[in-house]
């Protein structure tokens, strides 16, 4: 009964070619641009959110210098009803260091739940040319942490990231700063400690993270060699970057670590919360558009599915006439609908990530993102998932009103109208 239930609607489809082609062609478009705008739209997200992410810690734990909470007054006099207001609160004198960061850096390593562990040592600088100072910051870091956990050598557009370890007191500079400095590959810039003290590095690379206002003052040496700036033993670390291998866990590992270590630490959700933001934001738009061109091509199937049942309600009638049920006229529109959707997706996906591969190869060069080539396109199985499934059920609710309609059909009405 099956077969002969799909025979038949194989031979309505047959017969109105033209309009099953057209309902084909609008669920294979639909299709195939839900794919590709997904795929760009989300390449896209995750391009801009690892210009940060990327370069991001999903933990940095720290010492932030804070007026002391417990003021000497407060010890002095703990009556009731007695109120202290002391104003003009002034930082703790101490280093902005980790301390006995070598203990927490040996912990953290043995971790199970982390993925990885970067020592940083950072402080103020003025980059001396001429007679001008200008502002900047250095970052000391371990070189080979940098590259496996936060891909530091992508980031190096000129020279290679090693010299920083194997030459002695070297800098990377940020591309801007490079640019306001007039230095190139090979020079030698003057740079000024906080403490006063001018050290020349020799310059042996170029740093472009594609954000402007960092690459105008951030720069990379060595740990050593700005240990060596600041007048420091080899254990001063201002910072701990760490990686897990779920990121998600960040918040939860935070506050454990703040307490275990009595440190203060930020997670990467909380120190990058408008980029997440806006991530969202761009991927249920691109969402909304997709589905609603899903819907939209399921209009066009209901439509031309309610003109076919109104041109053959005589062959209807005859159906039911000759024993056919309800459920089976109910059946034949239904397999009718599915077939248009199931052909029609499985083009569009094969279109969309025909799309996906065009867009994929376009060049996109821009100064400001030296490692970007091509437009970004995500590959995640999940849209393909989703369109396929998108489609059958759109299809399958488009064909299931007008079958209703064809179920109900009174065969000796429609005979006696004849």
């Amino acid at each position: 009964m099956y077969k002969l239930n799909f025979s038949i609607a194989y031979a309505l489809l047959l017969a109105r070619w033209k309009q099953t082609l057209v309902a084909a062609v609008g669920v294979t478009f639909s299709i195939t641009m839900f794919i590709a705008l997904l795929g760009f739209m989300n390449g896209l997200n995750e391009m801009l959110d690892g210009l940060v992410t990327n370069r991001s810690p999903h933990i940095s734990i720290y010492n932030e210098i804070l007026p002391t909470e417990n003021q000497p007054i407060d010890l002095y006099s703990k009556q009731e009803n007695i109120y202290n207001f002391v104003s003009s609160k002034k930082p703790k004198n101490e280093l902005p260091q980790i301390y006995n960061s070598i203990a927490i850096l040996q912990s953290l390593k043995n971790d199970s739940r982390v993925l990885g562990v970067s020592p940083k040592v950072t402080t103020q600088v003025f980059y001396n040319a001429g007679t001008i100072d200008i502002s900047g910051i250095i970052n000391g870091i371990d070189v080979v942490a940098e590259n496996q956990l936060f891909m530091f050598s992508d980031y190096v557009t000129k020279g290679n990231s090693n010299d920083l370890k194997n030459i002695a007191n070297s800098i990377i500079l940020g591309k801007n700063a490079a640019e306001m400095l007039l230095v190139d590959i090979g020079d030698v810039v003057q740079v000024t400690s906080i403490k006063g003290e001018i050290i020349p590095l020799k310059v042996v690379g170029f740093f472009q993270s594609g954000i402007k206002d960092i690459d105008k003052v951030q720069s990379y040496t060595s740990l050593s060699t700005a240990q060596k700036l600041l007048g420091v033993p080899n254990n001063y670390i201002t910072d701990i970057q760490v990686k897990l291998p779920n990121q998600n866990k960040a918040p939860e590992l935070t506050a454990e670590f703040r307490k275990t270590f009595n440190v203060d630490a930020i997670d990467i959700q909380t120190a990058n919360a408008q980029y997440e933001t806006g991530s969202n934001i761009r991927s249920l738009i691109s969402y909304a558009v997709g589905i609603t061109l899903l819907i939209v091509a399921g209009f066009g199937i209901y439509n031309i599915l309610n003109m076919m049942i109104y041109e053959k309600m005589d062959t209807i009638a005859i159906l039911k006439a000759t024993g056919f049920s309800g459920s089976q006229v109910k059946y034949i529109f239904i397999s009718i609908a599915l077939s248009i959707g199931i052909f029609g997706g499985l083009i569009g996906l094969l279109f969309g990530y025909g799309l996906s591969v065009a867009i994929d190869h376009v060049p996109f060069n821009t100064p400001a993102l030296p490692n970007i080539k091509t437009y970004p396109v995500s590959y995640n199985p999940k849209y393909y998932l989703i369109g396929g499934l998108f489609s059958i059920i759109t299809t399958y609710f488009a064909g299931y009103l007008p079958s209703r309609k064809a179920s109900k059909v009174d065969p000796v009405v429609i005979i006696r109208g004849k």
